[in-house]
């Protein structure tokens, strides 16, 4: 074996992110696939999560980012109710310049060969267009366009979800499940960002934002002048007054430095995987700043693609997706009680429900 496959079989095995049920290694030769589908748990239901298609570095990059989303997804799925364990697929390559017909038509002939131990949906470098092509040689589809039998863009309800962890969040703090006269930062304006925004103009919220795109920013503030613009990331949260702080555009946002300069007392926002590495909870909790976890208010989506499965119902999916406020006010409660942050909280009642699950099988 070469090195790079020792690497990859010691990463399967041998790391922290092992443990995984099954983890898949799929090639096509005729259309370049080559791609990775790992099955986290299969506790709560069949794995659901998407499929992410992005030029890694390495096959063990790839590797390890699947097990690492995978995981991720056991977590969010279960704290946002759904009978769906984790899982997620990653395709190796540039989309702009492999992506095919051909290749997503084998990616879905691997999916498929599952039967149904893996739904897959969007991710980065993937779109509703693709999952269309994939349903073509896969029933175990989701976030598909409409018009073929799908719900099509969830941003709409990740955006809903989070403004509920703010509403649960504010209700925590200031005793009101309200951001009206608050001064709220959002940094990254794009699909969920901008609808973040309406719903907390509305509630009566201040609002400042920025984004890398100026055609987003200016989407914003063409229709609502009020809105405030910081120069980029590092001014936003150095905002004087801030109350609450939405990041939702790249992960990683929340670092040692980002915390240091930051002023909300609130971070909630739709971006994933926000803690730039483990130790990053400690430091926002003895800056006394409130976080809400990522995965559990930014699930929104995850709940409208699950939705699909059974026929897709907004009004169904909304309901489901404002319970959000009441599992964040309850992963508060749990880290006031236990006396850890609420990360490490929403772990622990992640694991108790999947925990609970397992055993019920036996």
């Amino acid at each position: 074996m070469t090195d790079v496959t020792d690497g990859v079989l010691h990463t399967l095995f041998h790391s922290d992110q092992g443990g995984h049920e099954q983890v898949v290694l799929c090639q096509d030769r005729a259309s370049g696939l080559k791609a990775v589908i790992a099955i986290h748990s299969t506790a709560l239901g069949p794995a659901l999560g998407g499929t992410r298609f992005y030029p890694y570095a390495s096959e063990e990059e790839a590797v390890a980012d699947a097990l690492n989303l995978s995981r991720g997804m056991s977590y969010k799925n279960a704290m946002a109710g759904l009978d769906h364990g984790g899982g997620k697929a990653v395709i190796i390559g540039d989309p702009e310049r492999i992506k095919s017909e051909e290749l997503l038509l084998a990616y879905g002939r691997f999916v498929a060969s599952l039967g149904g131990r893996y739904v897959t949906a969007c991710d980065v470098g993937t779109y509703v267009s693709d999952m269309d092509v994939i349903s073509r040689e896969c029933r175990w589809t989701t976030g598909r366009s409409p018009e073929n039998g799908g719900a099509g863009d969830s941003s709409v309800l990740t955006a809903f979800g989070v403004f509920q962890g703010m509403r649960a969040s504010a209700q925590h703090l200031w005793g009101d499940p309200t951001l009206r006269g608050r001064k709220v930062a959002v940094a990254g304006v794009g699909k969920v960002g901008h609808h973040l925004v309406e719903h907390l103009l509305s509630d009566g919220a201040e609002v400042v934002i920025t984004d890398v795109r100026e055609e987003s920013v200016r989407r914003v503030t063409e229709k609502h002048p009020e809105v405030a613009v910081a120069a980029d990331t590092e001014a936003l949260i150095r905002t004087e007054g801030l109350d609450v702080y939405a990041p939702c555009a790249l992960g990683g946002a929340l670092n040692d430095d980002s915390v240091a300069a930051l002023t909300a007392k609130v971070v909630c926002g739709a971006a994933n995987n926000q803690l730039a590495h483990p130790g990053v909870e400690k430091d926002l909790a003895d800056r006394s700043i409130l976080y809400a976890p990522d995965y559990v208010v930014n699930a929104g989506g995850v709940i409208q693609v699950a939705d699909e499965l059974h026929g897709f119902d907004f009004a169904r999916c909304k309901a489901k997706a404002s319970k959000i406020f009441d599992t964040t006010l309850a992963i508060f409660a749990r880290a006031k009680a236990d006396g850890i942050p609420p990360a490490a909280a929403a772990d622990r009642i992640a694991e108790q429900r999947m925990a609970e699950a397992r055993q019920n099988q036996r």
